[in-house]
């Protein structure tokens, strides 16, 4: 009995164990609501590296007391608010979300989120403001939004979203803000955009939307923001923007909006902001633009508008900034701005603007900036500027502006820019522009101004950059310059400076760039320049400088740019030169040096250029300039007393393209190596003793006599033939009658007085800088209509590009942009460009002059930091530019695509490369050129990681029918679009 009654215990307790076991989790579900479930699992989809959620705790009934969320406060309560914004959270947003249906707020911004946005969100139907901006989500916006129907705020900016706004947002009649910028979103706006009449702000700048703004949009009678800025949007603003009455901020620079103007958009008589800039707008600027009375920002720069300014922009009376620059605006500068009492910017420059400038201007007390430059402006520069307190900068350089300088300038006021280069000014400068040490940039360059540099500007403590070049002022070199401690820039070229270069010059511990070419500097270079650690250039040439070159100067290991042609330098180069392995450009030519050419040259890696003709350098050329791989614009060794052979190494110079070894003493045959210099364009080897063949290839072939002659035994190609037939030379006196030889000696003398005398006139004009190596002279076009007109040394045609890209298949595409499409295209050759296709020319296939010479201008372009363009077809109705490749892409491919792999050692080189580029098209270019859109998918790199300056505007003016030249790419110092500050929108 007592065995039974025990059995039935154990079962007994077993079963209420098993009950017991099997009711908990029964119970621990029972206790935590659907809601919190929700959440638990919408946590499971994140990392949580902090543990910032550590109290959502599953045994809790309620997730109301958890971190973020909030309840409603009735008996049954649920979760209506959910706030985990900046909390550092990562991984991706549940499905789970849509399982929260009482939700009216949502806010996940400024995490790391991933991955989709999930469509079950759709099932959120209460949801009123959603945030989820400042994280990494992709894919799409989900269709599913679109049946929030109570949705007043959605942000989403910030992302990787990619795909076209759906058209489903039109469904959300409430909507009020929808925030979307800086994403990949395409296609184009959705016309549903009409049926949002409570909408407010609409921000979708920094995308790739395309397609027209849609007439719709006239539907959004409540908005007040429209931001499209960095679009790709095209067509006409649409007329029926004037229907939208309450427009306080249009902001669509950066598109490609094309046509005029609309003048209904004189109705939006609330607009705070307008900002057109960047686009392709054409036409005048309508007179209705002076409605809008409460305008502060008004900013049409970089476009094509023409015609005059209006002056109804004088209605304008409380607008702070106005900037029409590069367009194509003409006539006088209304004086009606003075009625303009809070303007504080005017930016008019590189236009096509004549008279005057209005002396009215001189009553807007709150100017502080003003560029007026590039235009065609005359008259003085008017006299009440130097009264203007509020005035930091002027610039009204490359101008005709005539007259002295206001003596009083910088006397009232802080200036720190002031540019009056390229005018016609003439008398002194003034002695109080550094009154309050605030000025950083003073350029004055190419004027008429003579007189000694005032010692007011000499004691600028707060100067950076002095460009006085080309005037004619006088006196010695300012020492006291080099106690300016922020000093990095010197220019001084071309005035009447005399007397020795001081050693003092040695304290100028901070200068970069010293030029001081074009002067009468005597006496030897101080030993104290080797003290410029900094120094990045120097030009000494023309000058009456003497000596030895001082050994010190070596110590300059930041040195890029040497020049000291032209002077009365002597003896031998110091053989340490070969240790500034920073060296591009090395100009020694025109001096008296001696010696034998240093083979540590060959070190010189970096070296493009080379000068040295014109001296007296005697020996063997190295055999090691054969290792200056990077030689690429010139290698002049003319002039000298050079013997031996020319070594066989120099034929490893495959990118050279000028070679002169022309009046030496070499001997033997030009080496069969030399038919590897592919990228040759000229070369002479005339009056040596030269003997054997021309090189094979068609370069030397075909060249012209004058580049062989005096070298008695060479032959081939246009000289005699090889086997011994005599073709047409040179004949020697010695072969001429002599009767003929008496009457040709006694011209010859007559001449040669005659050019005694016009030698001595012309030695006082010989003062000046000249141009070592020509320049390329742009090749003659019969027709306007000419398919080809800058075109590859390489000799491709355009049929060649069409195969090599499979006419332009998509499969070769590397790149996108506003203005065009970028192919790789790997030619016959085995060389591999980038072919950049643009649109085509919308007002025909007439290319203009002046074009022409920009484009020549800009391929002759050669530093090892700036993209090299090879040519530019124009073929019915296809504009091509043909660059160097970039294997690696964009820096912005970089930073930006799915796996950024760039170490900071890589990014302090590209980032070095980069402003060594911008450095060299800023100051050293001729003519200078200032990028002015500078932004990391226009530094393109290398194999190497090597970073090129691309793209600097010269794929805008391409497709203008009326370039003037250079104007895309010339600028003002310093200048800083105003409206940058719109960039999010």
């Amino acid at each position: 009995m007592s065995g039974n009654i025990n059995w039935r215990s154990i079962v007994g307790w077993r079963f209420i164990g098993f009950l017991l076991v099997a009711t908990v989790p029964f119970c621990i579900s029972e206790g935590l609501n659907s809601d919190g479930l929700y959440l638990l699992e919408l946590r499971n989809g994140l990392r949580d590296q902090f543990n910032r959620l550590g109290n959502w705790n599953s045994t809790d009934r309620t997730p109301c007391g958890w971190h973020g969320v909030k309840c409603t406060s009735d008996n049954d309560p649920v979760v209506h608010s959910l706030r985990l914004n900046s909390l550092n959270l990562s991984g991706t947003l549940s499905s789970s979300i849509g399982g929260l249906v009482h939700l009216t707020e949502l806010d996940l911004s400024d995490n790391g989120l991933t991955g989709d946005i999930p469509r079950e969100i759709g099932n959120c139907s209460k949801l009123e403001y959603l945030y989820l901006n400042n994280n990494q989500f992709d894919g799409q916006l989900p269709a599913e939004l679109g049946n929030l129907s109570w949705l007043r705020r959605l942000n989403v900016c910030n992302n990787r979203i990619s795909g076209p706004i759906p058209e489903e947002l039109g469904n959300l009649s409430l909507l009020v803000d929808f925030v979307v910028y800086t994403n990949n979103l395409t296609g184009p706006l959705p016309r549903s955009i009409g049926n949002l009449k409570q909408l407010t702000s609409f921000r979708a700048g920094q995308n790739a939307i395309s397609g027209n703004i849609p007439a719709e949009i006239g539907g959004c009678e409540s908005l007040e923001l429209l931001g499209l800025t960095q679009n790709n949007i095209g067509g006409k603003i649409p007329k029926e923007i004037g229907m939208l009455g309450k427009l306080k901020d249009l902001i669509l620079h950066s598109n490609q909006l094309s046509g005029f103007i609309p003048e209904e958009l004189g109705n939006c008589t609330s607009l705070v902001t307008l900002a057109l800039n960047d686009n392709d707008l054409g036409g005048s600027i309508p007179k209705e633009i002076g409605n809008f009375k409460s305008l502060r920002m008004l900013y049409l720069y970089r476009n094509k508008l023409n015609g005059t300014i209006p002056r109804e922009i004088g209605n304008l009376s409380l607008a702070r900034e106005i900037d029409f620059s590069e367009n194509y605006l003409t006539g006088e500068i209304p004086s009606e701005f003075i009625k303009i009492t809070n303007l504080s910017l005017l930016y008019l420059f590189q236009n096509q603007l004549t008279g005057v400038i209005p002396k009215e201007l001189i009553s807007l007390r709150n100017l502080t900036k003003v560029d007026l430059s590039i235009n065609q402006l005359t008259g003085p520069v008017p006299f009440g500027f130097q009264y203007l307190t509020k005035m930091i900068m002027l610039q009204l350089f490359n101008n005709f502006l005539s007259g002295s300088i206001p003596r009083g300038l910088g006397l009232h006021s802080r200036l720190w820019v002031l540019d009056l280069s390229n005018n016609q000014l003439t008398g002194r400068m003034p002695p109080h522009l550094c009154q309050h040490s605030n000025l950083i940039l003073l350029n004055l360059e190419s004027n008429k101004l003579h007189g000694n540099i005032p010692a007011g500007v000499i004691n600028c403590q707060s100067l950076v950059q002095l460009r006085l070049v080309g005037n004619g002022l006088t006196g010695s070199f300012p020492s006291d310059l080099c106690k300016l401690v922020n000093l990095s820039a010197v220019e001084l070229d071309q005035n009447r400076f005399s007397g020795p270069i001081p050693p003092v010059i040695g304290n100028c511990h901070k200068l970069q760039r010293l030029h001081i070419a074009g002067n009468y500097f005597t006496s030897e270079l101080p030993k104290e320049i080797g003290n410029l650690s900094q120094l990045v250039t120097f030009n000494v040439s023309s000058n009456l400088l003497t000596g030895r070159i001082p050994p010190e100067i070596v110590n300059c290991k930041m040195l890029q740019r040497l020049d000291l042609s032209q002077n009365r330098f002597i003896d031998a180069l110091p053989n340490e030169l070969g240790i500034l392995l920073q060296l591009e450009l090395l100009r020694l030519s025109e001096n008296n040096f001696s010696g034998d050419i240093p083979s540590a040259l060959g070190n010189l890696s970096h070296l493009t250029e080379l000068q040295m003709g014109g001296n007296s350098f005697s020996g063997e050329i190295p055999r090691e300039l054969g290792s200056l791989s990077s030689l690429q614009i010139a290698l002049n060794l003319s002039n000298n007393n050079l013997t031996g052979r020319i070594p066989e190494e120099l034929g490893n110079l495959k990118i050279l393209e000028y070679l002169y070894l022309n009046n030496n003493q070499l001997t033997g045959e030009i080496p069969s190596t030399f038919e590897n210099l592919s990228s040759l364009l000229g070369c002479n080897f005339s009056y040596n003793d030269l003997t054997g063949p021309l090189p094979s290839v068609s370069l030397f072939q075909n060249m012209a006599i004058n580049s062989f002659i005096g070298n008695k035994g060479l032959c081939g190609g246009l000289l005699r033939g090889c086997s011994g037939k005599s073709s047409p030379s040179v004949p020697s006196l010695e072969r001429v009658g002599a009767p003929q030889g008496k009457i040709i000696t006694a011209i010859s003398a007559a001449v040669g007085g005659v050019s005694l005398i016009l030698i001595v006139i012309l030695l006082y004009f010989m003062r000046r800088p000249a141009e070592t190596v020509p320049s390329l002279q742009d090749k003659d076009i019969s027709s306007p209509d000419s398919d080809i007109y800058f075109p590859p040394k390489d000799g491709f045609t355009f049929e060649d590009l069409v195969e090599a890209t499979n006419n332009f298949h998509d499969r070769y595409v590397v790149g996108r942009g506003a203005c065009g499409t970028v192919y790789k295209a790997v030619m016959h050759s085995g060389k591999i460009i980038a072919v950049k296709k643009l649109a085509s020319n919308r007002e025909g296939n007439n290319i203009e002059n002046s074009f022409r010479a920009e484009i020549s201008t800009l391929g002759k372009i050669r530093h090892r930091n700036i993209v090299k363009l090879y040519g530019y077809y124009y073929h019915h109705g296809s504009n091509l530019l043909l660059y160097e490749y970039m294997a690696k892409g964009s820096l912005g491919e970089m930073l930006h695509g799915a796996s950024c792999s760039l170490e900071w050692p890589t990014r302090f080189t590209i980032a070095l490369g980069a402003a060594e580029g911008l450095s060299y098209l800023h100051h050293d270019c001729k003519p200078k050129i200032i990028h002015r859109d500078i932004k990391s998918n226009n530094i393109l790199l290398d194999d190497g990681f090597e970073a090129h300056v691309g793209d600097f505007g010269l794929a805008k003016v391409i497709d203008m029918p009326q370039s003037k030249s250079m104007s895309a790419v010339a600028g003002s110092y310093g200048y800083i679009a105003p409206g940058k500050h719109a960039a999010s929108f």
